[in-house]
């Protein structure tokens, strides 16, 4: 009941332990050096501690049979010195190992980004930023560990292999029982890895869904506090944070247990050991002090044995987070170019052909839907609520996969075109404008930080004599906070028109915003769409009859299909489709609308 509502996300995949390992050396095998170096003074510090007892046990039995002062002053410079060298190889080998693992999560974060830029909008309609965060930043520095623990498993290894020597040096006979009684330690670890590697999945998702819940949260807290909504929200952070304390304690329980189980299969052995060593005492094959010694040196043996095996869960834990970051990384985009051929100056000429297209298989938007746009030409859609005006320019801007049919750009297929260039040449205003922490200025430059401040200001005052820039504090230099949260929606707009004013761009992509701004305002952001709709192919998503009016043509939608289309007055007079909307959604826009609003107003007065 722990794992109920863990989401997993179609990206995911299973991959194999040599999938992923190949995925890991991947990133690894930039650090070989370093890994090589780490091993070596792994090497030396296992040797070091392993020597010791032997160093003091041969030093005891020097003593006891020539105690000079020289010889135990020896004795304790040796083991001072065996101390030191200790100490300093170990800390050179953690020196290495942190540059190592933060390159390694330096290298995987910076390619799960770009991953995760390089996505089609699709792909971010879909998944929850908060979990794809929580990928990027927590699955990626579990990832690293993963070095660690690999580090720290050869220092067990070389450990064991000496101590190994050393327990056969002391006894061959006791030393067969105990490598015949390791396969069953090894068998119980290997038992618990899948259910390690299950546990630590399920785990990292709920941490996924606790980071999407506090997002999505912080995004939306004006809205909730505008219903007053805190406690419902608060309600929902909290049971994603319930589950995830519940999930991850059994994940820490799983994992905690592991080595205890392996001490007690331990103790086990040892027990084995010391009932073996006394029958043999007894039958005078083993002497009692050798029988002694080899004890006394088994439980160094087993240390670093039982690490091994335990570090075999705690590997799970790291593949686990590698198997969730590379199904980042590997996750195909919808949006595919088959080709990448330079895009030169574009005349903007645009043409839809025969294409289908629809968001959810079985549930098309456009159904063999053609459209020519000419160069310079500028195009208004309208239409009611899904009807697919937002489908078409986000097809043209290559946001989304069509199924069928072809979209050629002055002649040329869309897919065939380098997609950053052809970028480069489109400019996008979306209906609610996203500005990023910054000044004005910063937005403005977004996409050309090569223009001067004099240049934006040249192109400001174009607007309006450039009055709208007093509305804000400090000028361009104001700060627009969070989204642009310090800004009105009608500076955000204005703000983001600008963005594309000095972008040049061959072709203008203007979804209208329909929330309500007050007149000098709504009489600026025509100004600076006049000045793009002048020098581009434009297409508007209209909802002001100000920019209906100037469209060159009007292209009426349903259902994904073109009913009508011709100039605002030609369709007025054909009285279908497009007039019912011009009544419902433009009328009460136009200046006759609201002449006679105010004839009416005096007319009720005098009565």
């Amino acid at each position: 009941m722990f794992f109920a509502n863990l989401d997993v996300e179609a990206y995911d995949r299973q991959y194999s332990d040599r999938e992923l390992a190949a995925g890991m050396w991947v990133y690894l095998r930039p650090q070989l050096t370093r890994l090589m170096l780490i091993v070596l003074f792994t090497g030396l510090f296992s040797a070091s501690g392993a020597a010791l007892p032997m160093l003091i046990a041969r030093g005891v039995d020097v003593i006891r049979e020539h105690p000079t002062p020289w010889g135990i002053l020896l004795l304790g410079g040796a083991v001072l010195l065996s101390g030191v060298v200790t100490w300093g190889v170990n800390w050179g080998r953690r020196r290495l190992i942190v540059r190592a693992v933060n390159d390694v999560i330096l290298a995987l974060r910076v390619d799960a980004f770009r991953a995760v830029v390089n996505q089609d909008m699709s792909f971010h309609d879909r998944f929850s930023s908060g979990r794809i965060a929580s990928r990027i930043a927590s699955d990626t520095k579990d990832f690293g560990d993963v070095t660690v623990l690999l580090t720290d498993i050869s220092a067990q290894l070389i450990q064991a292999l000496i101590l190994a020597v050393v327990l056969l040096r002391l006894d061959r006979h006791l030393s067969l029982y105990l490598f015949a009684f390791l396969p069953i330690v090894f068998l119980a670890a290997g038992s618990l890895r899948h259910m390690a590697r299950t546990v630590t999945r399920e785990g990292m998702r709920a941490i996924a869904n606790v980071n999407a819940a506090i997002k999505e949260t912080i995004s939306g807290i004006a809205v909730a506090k505008n219903f007053r909504q805190e406690a419902a929200i608060y309600r929902e952070f909290a049971a994603a944070n319930i589950q995830s304390y519940r999930v991850n304690v059994k994940r820490g329980l799983v994992l905690s247990s592991i080595f205890p189980l392996l001490n007690a299969l331990g103790g086990v052995g040892t027990a084995m050991l010391v009932y073996v060593g006394g029958l043999s005492v007894a039958q005078g094959m083993v002497t009692a002090g050798a029988w002694y010694l080899f004890i006394a040196s088994l439980d160094r043996f087993w240390f670093p044995v039982l690490n091994l095996s335990a570090f075999s869960a705690q590997v799970q834990a790291g593949l686990s987070a590698a198997e969730r970051v590379f199904a980042l990384i590997d996750a195909e985009p919808s949006v595919i170019q088959i080709d990448h051929q330079p895009v030169p100056s574009l005349r903007g000429d645009i043409r839809l052909e025969r294409v289908w297209f629809s968001y959810n298989e079985g549930e098309p938007v456009l159904e063999d839907f053609s459209l020519h746009i000419r160069p310079g030409e500028t195009v208004a859609i309208v239409g009611h609520t899904g009807a697919g005006k937002s489908s078409i320019v986000r097809l043209i801007a290559r946001f989304y996969e069509f199924q069928r049919g072809r979209i050629l750009i002055d002649g040329r297929d869309i897919r065939t075109l380098d997609l950053h260039q052809y970028r480069k040449h489109l400019g996008y205003v979306s209906q609610t404008p996203f500005l990023f922490s910054g000044t004005v200025l910063d937005n403005i430059r977004y996409a050309r930080p090569d223009v001067t401040e004099e240049e934006v200001l040249a192109l400001a005052r174009r607007i309006g004599d450039g009055e709208w820039l007093e509305t804000f504090p400090n000028g361009l230099h104001t700060q627009v906070g969070e989204r642009g949260n310090r800004l009105s929606m009608g500076q955000r707009q204005l703000v983001a028109l600008m963005r594309v004013l000095v972008l040049r761009p061959a072709i203008f992509i203007l979804d209208e915003a329909t929330a309500s701004i007050d007149p000098f305002t709504e009489w600026q952001i025509q100004q600076a769409i006049n000045l793009l709709l002048r020098e581009t192919t434009s297409i508007v998503i209209a909802h002001r009859l100000f920019t209906v009016q100037a469209a060159d043509r009007i292209i009426v939608l349903m259902r994904g299909r073109i009913i009508e289309e011709g100039t605002h007055e030609s369709l007025l007079r054909a009285n279908g489709h497009y007039a019912e909307l011009y009544n419902t959604y433009f009328r009460h826009q136009s200046l006759e609308y609201v002449e006679q609003v105010r004839v009416w107003a005096d007319e009720e007065g005098e009565a």
